[in-house]
């Protein structure tokens, strides 16, 4: 199948990154309901990436260029998309109407993505005539920045449609991986809540503090993960290993099926973390700002100028 024009639907933080992200090859197609300089935003939010050499603005300028923004759902940028990705508010019955509307719009043929990070797509996508053309590709938040973008088959999409968006998302730079059943976080989310509710665990039970559960993360296996990750990690040190520290371990780890009664506790406070000053730890507007500030250069530096497909600009 092949993908010759993509569209993306939803403005906000997301679909105009994305847009961004699919523009490295594709002429793009960017629908809202409301007008959105989308242009402008892209360039203030790849400011950090031509200060610092990795894009031109005249690379940026050429992928701006590629795309176009239009408030009308039928506008030739849309209607005539081989490929759409839904970037819309996560609300359900929205998701679905704004399919509902797509299939009557768009080709036959064309393929319809949900960039939902939670959302089943298999419930997403239950009143389409052509299911088996419809899957989930959730990018992670900024979407130009982080490589992933898991691709989830619902229970009706068909290989070929999940085959063309990993071939299309590797077209533009991006790490897809493909999750074959649609199960509720899907790959990536499944992983961090797991490490996040031993986290709680630990706190909860006076085992370290917050902080220190987030160093012990960050200057010790965290700093292995971009470069190994768990189950090769568990080739390394031996599946006999791995299974007598199991045998050992697991039974003292955290099974609550229930959030922790400590979140329950600070939300009942108002203590909602950054935006409210206060959450596991206390926060300063100005430690919020180095905190936010640091992650975003983090990724700026890991940028890698290949794996992004900046040839193609």
């Amino acid at each position: 199948m092949k993908i010759s024009n993509v569209a993306v639907i939803g403005a906000g933080m997301m679909g105009k990154m994305i847009g961004f992200v699919l523009a490295a090859h594709y002429p793009v197609g960017i629908c809202d309901v409301k007008y959105v300089d989308v242009s402008a935003e892209i360039r203030e939010d790849t400011r950090e990436l031509s200060e610092q050499g990795i894009f031109t603005k005249e690379e940026i300028e050429d992928r701006i260029a590629r795309i176009q923004f239009t408030t009308d759902m039928r506008s030739s940028c849309i209607s005539d998309a081989d490929l759409v990705v839904e970037a819309v508010f996560e609300d359900m019955e929205l998701k679905q109407r704004t399919f509902a509307q797509l299939e009557k719009i768009c080709g036959e043929s064309c393929i319809f993505c949900t960039n939902s990070s939670v959302m089943s797509p298999s419930e997403i996508s239950i009143d389409l005539e052509h299911r088996e053309r419809f899957v989930g590709t959730h990018f992670w938040n900024p979407a130009h920045l982080i490589p992933l973008v898991e691709v989830i088959k619902s229970d009706a999409t068909c290989e070929e449609t999940a085959q063309t968006v990993m071939d299309m998302l590797e077209s533009v730079g991006k790490k897809p991986v493909l999750c074959k059943k649609d199960v509720p976080g899907f790959i990536a989310n499944r992983l961090q809540h797991a490490l996040w509710r031993e986290a709680f665990y630990m706190v909860e039970n006076g085992i370290a503090d917050a902080k220190t559960v987030d160093d012990a993360c960050k200057y010790g296996p965290g700093l292995r993960w971009p470069a190994m990750g768990p189950m090769e990690n568990s080739d390394l040190v031996g599946i006999d290993l791995t299974y007598n520290i199991h045998k050992y371990l697991l039974g003292t780890l955290a099974d609550n099926h229930e959030p922790s009664y400590l979140l329950q506790d600070m939300l009942s406070r108002g203590e909602v973390g950054m935006k409210s000053g206060k959450g596991w730890q206390r926060w300063t507007p100005e430690q919020a700002a180095v905190s936010k500030a640091n992650l975003r250069s983090y990724l700026v530096d890991r940028f890698d100028r290949t794996d992004n497909n900046k040839n193609d600009m």
